[in-house]
């Protein structure tokens, strides 16, 4: 029977993680030789974060991967273990005795827990599948006399393109309707004109990095070819709830382009080269253009820039610019309350508010009555000692996300109070808070809503004396 187990992952041999735990000992020696001191970190598939104290290089001079050579090795001996289990990442909290005697817990999140910064579990989800409900926003339909602009010009873009691109290989009509048929939606005229002077295929080039920069430097971005093409539902921009759930949207009747996470009239043709995608919109704002330029940055996870009213005006370097305000004002739907912003609840509090963030505050505790009868608050955050009667959560019934301190977590669960309509949750903790705890704390909330819980391994092995 022993020999049908399946063998422990080696991600759980102590052996691998002896060169990490030899360098930490000696790198954080008088740390560890407080009583009942632990040492945490994070190591994942695309990288780590160990609490290694490192020197500086000499004056004048970067570091370079060789000033770390050690903790390097060390630790992609731990990443290769992770790529063999199949496991993106585990923390870890390390404990030694002066003799030597070590005990390392490792947790493994698993799949109902984002990634969080350092040992810390991310947001907990849990409800599967769920997401924050910016995500579930469809664009406004379409408003009233907005139309193409009247700078799109498909026979001028392939003129000039042609002119461009003398060499270029176009797709045919067959490849573009494939394209169509595999998107669900018509390509723009201007995108058929774009691609029936260019298919934008790597293999055109036959790996000339520099016929690849002058393709570019024509099209004005980094065309994708026709495979490439996408929709950016909001699907496809992904973000951790623990920041998702702050987002919101809004769409400004003064707007050229509506505030969404994504549309399905956002179509993604290439890259501006920084990462950020440009698409042709299809469901531009009030007082936008069909088949404007919009650009989508991957730095953030909600709406999009105008870049031009049309391809055309792209790639003839006519760039357009977002109209100007007219004075719209209307309440925030989202909300900070701290020292430095709004100074009440009852300033934050209005029927539209869906976001509330209590943060660092120097008055008395806070209460939450103002907040019970709003239809859409979503998300709460509040930093610990912040709220005077943590249980008035639950009447809070309609909050989808909330995010507190070991503490407050403490009352709510002690209580039974925890709010069943949530989707996902936070622990707010500092960095070197003991990651041991917060794991139990954090199974204890998924335990709730019978989700797969962080897994926690003990593995007891000897360095051996010190040198």
């Amino acid at each position: 029977m022993d020999d049908q187990r399946r063998p422990a992952p080696s991600i759980r041999d102590f052996t691998i993680w002896e060169p990490l735990l030899r360098l930490l000992r000696e790198n954080r020696k008088e740390d560890l030789a407080v009583p009942g001191a632990r040492i945490a970190g994070f190591i994942g598939r695309g990288g780590w974060s160990v609490p290694m104290i490192r020197q500086l290089p000499p004056l004048g001079r970067a570091a370079t991967v060789d000033d770390h050579r050690a903790e390097y090795d060390a630790v992609e001996q731990l990443r290769n273990a992770l790529i063999k289990d199949d496991i993106d990442s585990v923390s870890f909290a390390m404990e030694i005795d002066p003799a030597g005697r070590t005990t390392l817990h490792v947790m493994e999140p698993g799949p109902a827990v984002d990634p969080g910064i350092g040992p810390h579990p991310g947001s907990l989800l849990l409800v599967e599948g769920a997401l924050p409900a910016p995500w579930h926003r469809l664009p406004d339909p379409a408003f009233p006399g907005v139309t193409a602009a009247p700078s799109a010009d498909p026979a001028l873009l392939e003129r000039t393109l042609r002119e461009r691109l003398p060499e270029a290989i176009g797709a045919t009509e067959a490849e573009i309707a494939a394209a169509e048929a595999r998107l669900g939606l018509a390509l723009p005229e201007e995108l058929k004109a774009l691609y029936r002077v260019t298919r934008a295929r790597w293999a055109d080039w036959a790996g000339d990095y520099e016929a690849a920069r002058r393709h570019s430097e024509a099209v004005r971005c980094e065309l994708f070819d026709l495979e490439g093409l996408y929709v950016a539902e909001p699907a496809t921009r992904e973000c951790p709830w623990q920041f998702a759930a702050m987002d919101v949207v809004e769409v400004r009747p003064d707007a050229a382009v509506q505030g969404l996470v994504g549309s399905p009239g956002w179509l993604v043709f290439g890259d501006n080269g920084g990462g950020d995608r440009l698409a042709v919109d299809l469901t531009p704002g009030p007082l936008g253009h069909i088949g404007q330029v919009v650009i989508l940055s991957h730095e953030e996870s909600v709406g999009a820039g105008l870049v031009a009213d049309s391809v055309t005006d792209m790639v003839l370097d006519r760039p357009s610019e977002e109209p100007p305000s007219q004075g719209w004002v209307r309440r925030p739907a989202a909300a900070w309350v701290n020292s430095s912003s709004l100074r009440s609840i009852e300033e934050a509090a209005h029927p539209g508010l869906e976001v509330l963030s209590v943060g660092v505050w120097d008055g008395p505790p806070l209460r939450l009555e103002a907040l019970t009868e709003l239809p859409f608050l979503r998300t709460l955050s509040a930093y610990p000692g912040t709220l005077a009667d943590v249980s008035e959560i639950s009447g809070l019934t309609r909050l989808e996300f909330l995010e507190l301190a070991p503490q407050d977590w403490r009352v709510l669960l002690d209580a039974g109070a925890v709010p069943r309509g949530l989707l996902a949750a936070s622990i707010e903790v500092r960095h070197d808070a003991d990651p041991l705890p917060v794991v139990d704390l954090a199974n204890e909330i998924l335990a709730l809503w019978d989700r797969p819980p962080i897994v926690r391994t003990v593995i007891e092995g000897d360095l051996g004396p010190a040198a």
